[in-house]
């Protein structure tokens, strides 16, 4: 045993335990690797301090590594505990350490167990993203190398992805829960200035990116039919998911979403004029940075939970956050030929998408959110729910009943719809927001209003938002000329910094069948 061993052996555990938890965290990324040569200086010491042994100190090293914040506010305090801290430390670099090797990202021989262990790791980067406030990022970043294993999975021919594969057979790439969480990754860590703008970067990401993006009959937008409104259950069976050693049912959201934005993204940055005004949708990379970032992505988590419960709700249960959408918008919309895209529908395979062209056209919209509260009872149950709602109309106009009319006023709105005596009124998120924290009211409906303009002139906007998932439906009419009738249909990403992206269809296609379809993005102005 050395002099310096015996020294440490003597002095008192609180002052061992400090020194080692800065041996530990003498990095800030990777394993506590620098705690090693102080744990074989002698057995006492190991004993005393070794990670399996004292789960006060391990508890301690995770949250100088990880971010803890967003997960104690979302599955409560339970977790936080010594015991379920240095499980999850241990877990968390086992896996960190996969994906800074490269293990899973490439194809190798099928087989089950090591699917399996891709999907846990899937599910572990997104949930670290979802709660990420500034360490977990850079742990996937610096120490695992998450974007190079990204351009692996998704773009390298033998990516385990297959999308590559699959293309290469002129067929479409698979829309499973691997590649959904993956492609959600590649969103949440896009850093589209890394990249140069050469035709080689171009057709790398197209390839993959566009008929992801562009073919809506392939790959859905939501995970409950975009034509119901009050949903009874997902299209998907949730995935019991193990995080900070407890099981919890998620449903993963689809892969379409985070491929228009990141298609729109790059295509954008890698051949689009660098003078420009619109500078593509703001990426999780360009937020603001502060203390609280995993706030943004709060309806993101309760939507992968939402999904998981049957029968879904009917309420407002956090998936959409109050008066996110107010405000002036700008972004773009694509469309192909329509000639193009009739021969999609018809079942033409994903080749016909690789050269055809994709024009764009500039809009902004200013948007403004109103809520229709209502009164709890003591039992918890609204009053008067029932009678005072507005009725469901046809998916194909936002779900708003025929002949409505509108009145606006300073922070509130007046709904008049035909067949009832009394007009509902709704009011701005920002007139109710101590009652709803305070639980005296709670929010039953959501409608949007607003206008905009783009190249084909100005136009309405109105639309209301889902309660269980809290997607958006708007129907963008043309005030002149023969343009008609578009409806937008997306997500907010990112909540108040974030995007609204989704795709736009027409209206004269029966709501159950596949229509002429192209995507959008919109950004809050800044």
């Amino acid at each position: 045993m050395s002099t310096q061993a015996v020294a440490l052996d003597w002095l008192p555990q609180e002052v061992m335990e400090n020194i080692a938890f800065f041996s530990a965290t003498a990095t800030d990324v990777g394993p506590p690797s620098d705690l090693l040569p102080l744990l074989l200086s002698c057995r006492s010491i190991h004993g005393a301090l070794s990670l399996e042994t004292n789960l006060h100190l391990c508890a301690r090293i995770f949250e100088h590594k990880f971010d803890l914040g967003a997960a104690v506010r979302r599955l409560g305090p339970h977790i936080a505990t010594p015991i379920a801290l240095s499980k999850e430390l241990r877990k968390r670099f086992v896996y960190l350490k996969r994906i800074r090797a490269r293990t899973d990202s490439r194809l190798c021989a099928p087989d089950a167990s090591k699917s399996q262990v891709l999907g846990e790791l899937l599910w572990l980067a997104y949930l670290m993203m979802l709660e990420n406030d500034g360490k977990n990022v850079r742990q996937l970043r610096e120490y695992a190398g998450m974007e190079q294993w990204l351009m692996e999975y998704w773009f390298d021919d033998d990516g385990a992805s297959l999308a590559s594969k699959a293309l290469s057979e002129d067929d479409w790439p698979l829309d499973n829960e691997h590649n959904s969480l993956a492609m959600w990754l590649f969103w949440l860590l896009l850093r589209p200035d890394r990249f140069q703008r050469t035709e080689r970067n171009y057709r790398t990401f197209a390839t993959i990116l566009k008929p992801t993006a562009l073919a809506a009959n392939v790959y859905n937008i939501c995970r409950t039919p975009w034509t119901d409104f009050v949903p009874r259950s997902c299209l998907l069976e949730p995935t019991r998911v193990n995080h900070y050693s407890n099981s919890y049912h998620l449903t993963p959201p689809t892969m379409a979403t985070p491929a228009i934005l990141s298609y729109i993204t790059l295509m954008g940055s890698l051949i689009g004029s660098t003078r420009v005004v619109y500078k593509g949708p703001h990426t999780p990379n360009s937020f603001p940075s502060s203390l609280n970032q995993s706030l943004e992505w709060e309806p993101d988590w309760r939507r992968c939970t939402n999904l998981a419960q049957t029968p879904l709700t009917s309420q407002f249960p956090g998936a959409f956050v109050s008066g996110s959408l107010q405000g002036v918008w700008e972004g773009i919309f694509t469309y192909t030929e329509f000639t193009t895209y009739a021969a999609l529908l018809s079942g033409r395979s994903p080749s016909i998408l690789h050269n055809c062209m994709v024009a764009q056209h500039r809009q902004t919209w200013k948007l403004r959110e109103y809520h229709l509260m209502v009164s709890r009872e003591g039992d918890g149950i609204a009053a008067g729910a029932n009678s005072s709602s507005l009725s469901l109309g046809d998916a194909l106009k936002a779900f708003f009943p025929p002949d409505i009319r509108i009145h606006e006023h300073s922070g509130s709105a007046e709904v008049h719809e035909p067949g009832k005596t009394a007009p509902l009124f709704y009011r701005r998120p920002s007139t109710c927001d101590t009652e709803e924290a305070e639980g005296l009211e709670y929010i039953q409906d959501i409608i949007v209003v607003g206008e905009g303009h783009s190249a084909w002139g100005q136009f309405n906007l109105f639309g209301r938002v889902r309660p269980c998932d809290g997607f958006v439906c708007l129907s963008k009419e043309y005030v002149e000329g023969d343009r008609g009738q578009w409806l937008y249909r997306g997500y907010l990403v990112g909540s108040i910094n974030g995007s609204f992206s989704g795709r736009w269809r027409d209206t004269l296609s029966l709501p159950d069948s596949n229509g002429y379809e192209g995507c959008f993005v919109m950004s809050r102005r800044r």
